[in-house]
């Protein structure tokens, strides 16, 4: 009879737990640090994070804008996008067009950075040809986003995963891709960016991502739907495959420029 009672009430806390663990998940709770920056999220406990020296892409990155607790991932065309609950935070960027999806989310990041710092000539990326597309206009915002979105056009997952090279999880650093084009079992590629990285003293390593997805939508920090861990997804050498929010990456598909 204990026996039975003990069991009815693991059982029993096991739902509560698996049922909180839900409404956490589809819950509308974008943003419940209400961080003003990426860089205000708080580590995992037990790790820290990586330097990210003045100037930087790391801290390029870390400084990005979230958007006040409670915003929703909205579409490029207007409206909310579906699937809320992928996202845990939204990224205060305005979107340049329709076309900026999750590969393209990717290169703007970098392309930001390297027009922010003035370092003009090191914007370039590969179409699906992979023929350079050079960046040449300068200072010119105009001709930055117009560039974008004809970037947005000629590029894609594909052109993103030949045009950088793998890299272990070990080495990986903010700005680093996880990227595959189309394969078995899904007609489209996917790609996400590392943000952030924070590391502890028994060598795992802990990544943040953003994403974007189709059709355009806001910039947003793909949840981690352990609630004790997000927005942080933990990995160390031994791991063959890195399981991000509902997608999933190979070890080869972390990459770098």
């Amino acid at each position: 009879m204990k026996k039975k009672i003990v069991i009815t009430i693991l059982l029993f806390l096991s739902l509560i737990i698996i049922c909180g663990i839900l409404l956490y998940c589809f819950s509308n709770n974008s943003n419940p640090w209400n961080a003003k920056t990426i860089g205000d999220i708080s580590a995992p406990a037990g790790f820290s994070r990586t330097e990210a020296n003045a100037g930087s892409y790391a801290e390029f990155l870390r400084r990005q804008p979230l958007k006040e607790k409670g915003a929703k991932i909205e579409l490029f065309t207007g409206g909310d996008a579906n699937y809320q609950c992928l996202g845990t935070a939204v990224i205060d960027n305005q979107l340049l067009s329709n076309y900026e999806q999750c590969a393209d989310v990717t290169m703007r990041l970098r392309a930001e950075y390297l027009w922010q710092q003035g370092r003009y000539s090191e914007i370039c990326f590969q179409d699906g040809n992979k023929k350079e597309m050079r960046y040449t206009g300068g200072s010119s915002r105009k001709s930055f986003e117009k560039y974008m979105r004809q970037v947005y056009g000629m590029c894609n997952t594909y052109s993103v995963f030949h045009e950088t090279k793998p890299k272990s999880i070990n080495d990986v650093q903010a700005g680093d891709v996880l990227v595959y084009p189309a394969r078995s079992g899904r007609k489209y590629g996917h790609a996400v960016i590392v943000v952030d990285v924070a590391r502890n003293k028994s060598g795992k390593v802990a990544i943040m991502c953003a994403e974007g997805n189709t059709p355009a939508r806001s910039q947003h920090i793909v949840r981690n739907f352990n609630p004790f861990r997000n927005p942080w997804f933990i990995f160390d050498e031994s791991d063959d495959i890195f399981f991000i929010g509902p997608f999933h990456f190979y070890k080869n598909e972390l990459r770098s420029y």
